[in-house]
């Protein structure tokens, strides 16, 4: 099978094209013939091994894909064990193996099992989002942002604030219902969204940014408010925060990393993960969110979607095509 390998740790000039064995699925797990591949930010720190967890090398990057599982023709969308994904075959835990509801294409299932179920958690698990609060969604024309403000105006969130770094990605953010949409590079970030917010400090703040944009987020919480963090896509770290200073504001920081998600347990679904997925299929499939298309690669371009990632002037979802 085609498939897309790195053999050192690196930038985007590490990824390789290459013809492997086919996968050989285990117990408890499902092979899949992957009509698409998703491609994350994610996977350039995979690529870099600098993401949470470390990986072994040669490796084929790459955890989530949609396809056919072989011998069963069932259509699903599944994370594969950390890597795997850029290939024509792969192997997926029936754990994180969800049937694809009919109505919802690959491009939008793929927009769902992991930036919609980011976005899910980060906004029902780690803000509490309550009616009326205000948003704040950093980076809101990616995979997770375009999600996080649907949902967050679906779910009654009284003002919506994106922020990106374009009038096109800010357009965007509007077009998909957020209530004003500012400038991410803004150098006072702070009193930019305390603005944003008809003068008074936010409620919530999604946040995957890092340095500068987190600790003057952090600033502009208004008491008991909350900071969901779930990654540093400037790849710079905020300033390490005191204690005693959460007392000024009764502040909240959450931190969130999805695969706690298939650990945590549902009484009706199994896990918080599948109960998150549900929701979501659902919610498609009644027009009450959409994904919205980023891009398709073929596996020759590869190191171009890598760059564009780490560019971050990608918007929407992204997906690699094992085909081309």
């Amino acid at each position: 099978m085609k498939a897309i390998q790195i053999t050192e740790f690196g930038g985007p000039e590490v990824l390789q094209q290459v013809e492997l064995p086919d996968p050989q699925p285990g117990p408890g797990e499902v092979l899949i013939e992957v009509s698409r591949a998703g491609l994350n930010y994610a996977d350039t720190h995979q690529a870099e091994n600098s993401y949470l967890a470390s990986y072994q090398l040669p490796l084929v990057p790459g955890g989530e894909v949609v396809g056919r599982v072989v011998g069963e023709g069932r259509r699903v969308v599944a994370l594969t064990p950390g890597t795997g994904g850029y290939a024509e075959k792969a192997v997926a835990p029936t754990l994180t193996t969800f049937d694809v509801p009919d109505g919802v294409d690959d491009l939008t299932a793929l927009s769902l099992i992991v930036q919609g179920a980011t976005a899910w958690l980060l906004l029902r698990k780690s803000a509490h989002l309550e009616p009326g609060e205000s948003v704040v969604v950093h980076a809101a024309a990616g995979g997770v942002g375009t999600i996080a403000v649907q949902l967050a105006k679906l779910w009654g969130a009284g003002r919506v604030i994106a922020t990106a770094s374009s009038d096109d990605k800010r357009k965007l953010a509007l077009d998909l219902g957020a209530d004003i949409a500012i400038d991410s590079r803004e150098p006072e970030m702070k009193d930019a969204l305390i603005e944003a917010n008809n003068g008074r400090r936010v409620d919530i703040v999604l946040d995957m940014t890092g340095g500068t944009t987190t600790d003057q987020s952090l600033r502009a919480l208004a008491p008991f408010g909350r900071l969901a963090f779930y990654g540093m896509a400037s790849r710079q770290r905020p300033q390490p925060v005191e204690l005693g200073t959460l007392l000024t504001h009764s502040t909240t920081i959450a931190g969130m990393w999805l695969p706690h998600a298939l650990k945590v347990r549902d009484a009706e679904h199994g896990t918080l993960a599948h109960r998150a997925m549900a929701e979501l299929f659902q919610l498609v499939v009644d027009g009450k969110i959409k994904a919205i298309p980023g891009g398709e690669y073929g596996m020759g371009d590869i190191r171009q979607a890598h760059e564009d990632l780490r560019s971050r002037k990608t918007q929407g979802k992204l997906v690699l095509d094992p085909a081309r």
